[in-house]
């Protein structure tokens, strides 16, 4: 970690000036599973992706390829509901054509909005197999986000996308954080960790991401107890099914073209493998979108511009790793998973299983 970093405001992907998170979810009656609204400024954000699971449900990924036609996306939708989820993307984009937002395509008020989507597989997490993410639930999360005053951090944890998510055996959930750089440059992460491997160290009990706080961010976390790492037994082996997947965004407020925007997805997954372990396996679908919000083209102006591009490309594992800690600490357990402070209560000021968010649960 480079220094004179800083966490944002927020902490959150939001601090990138333009961006919103809006989250929609249900649970009980057979339900447990979401969707999350990373909207973008009306005008777009340049969009790039890298999908490196071997189990992928995404929508719009190739219009993100550099060498395609439309440079900006208007939204990001991550989504529980495996495949079925993909539907809630179709929300955004109804609501995103009533508010006119969207790709020019035609005449006045007629336009395609374009939102690129990822899902996790959260099936049966609630009981009922087919209780899924719709459009009317892209479309909650989208009035969620437009609502949001600007800044807002995001809600963690159990929620949105991350309602239902499961990593390593241990309730995972949707995390956000963020660094202002040395040079006033913003970079955010929003993930849902819903991982085969694990989030947590089988030797020490640790969150492997939470390893490098920057201003106290995780306050006070410390090692488990030895007493609590050896009843825990470490994270249950991969089951050989496609019911994980780690999805997520990094954004910059630094200007980048799509192919820029493409390299600093490819950045963000190396935090990912850093944050959960094994990552990119062959039963996840591992997915990062990337988002500019700034003037397109302008990290490729000379050697100044290529170095602050370099310097964002540095920061974004860091800050992608720390918002998959802040989902597995802030994940609340239930009858589908166990939730870590339940599990390592001493990690924690106080040491008690109660105090805070999944204190106690199952």
């Amino acid at each position: 970690m480079a220094r004179g970093q800083r966490t944002g405001p927020a902490d959150a992907i939001t601090d990138v000036a333009g961006l919103r998170v809006g989250h929609a979810h249900r649970t009980g009656g057979g339900w447990r599973t979401g969707t999350t609204v990373v909207l973008a400024p009306p005008e777009g954000a340049v969009g790039g992706v890298d999908v490196r699971g071997a189990a992928p449900g995404t929508r719009e990924t190739d219009l993100l390829d550099p060498r395609n036609l439309v440079e900006r996306v208007h939204a990001v939708v991550l989504s529980g509901g495996s495949a079925f989820g993909l539907d809630a993307a179709g929300g955004v984009v109804h609501r995103l054509a009533d508010a006119g937002v969207g790709l020019p395509v035609g005449g006045p008020g007629e336009c395609v909005p374009i939102v690129p989507a990822a899902v996790l597989f959260d099936l049966k997490r609630g009981g009922e197999f087919r209780a899924v993410p719709d459009a009317a639930m892209g479309a909650a999360a989208y009035d969620d986000a437009v609502a949001a005053p600007e800044g807002r951090a995001p809600a963690a944890g159990a929620v949105g996308a991350g309602t239902g998510a499961v990593v390593g055996g241990l309730a995972g959930g949707v995390g956000s954080a963020s660094a202002v750089l040395a040079d006033g440059t913003v970079v955010g992460a929003l993930v849902a960790v819903n991982g085969a491997g694990s989030a947590v160290s089988p030797r020490t009990g640790e969150v492997y991401g939470a390893q490098e706080p920057l201003d106290g961010e995780f306050g006070g976390l410390r090692a488990p107890s030895a007493e609590e790492v050896e009843a825990w037994g470490g994270p249950p082996e991969a089951r050989l099914a496609a019911e994980n997947t780690t999805i997520g965004v990094v954004a910059t407020d630094l200007g980048l073209t799509k192919a820029q925007a493409a390299k600093l997805a490819s950045a963000a997954h190396d935090g990912l493998a850093r944050a959960v372990r094994p990552s990119h396996t062959m039963i996840d679908g591992d997915t990062v979108f990337a988002l500019s919000t700034g003037p397109a083209g302008a990290a490729g102006a000379g050697p100044a511009g290529l170095d602050a591009f370099q310097r964002v490309l540095g920061a974004a594992p860091d800050v992608f790793a720390r918002a998959i800690a802040h989902a597995v600490l802030a994940a609340e357990g239930g009858p589908h998973a166990r939730s870590y402070r339940s599990v390592f209560p001493s990690a924690f000021p106080g040491g008690g299983a109660g105090s805070g968010p999944g204190g106690g649960a199952v």
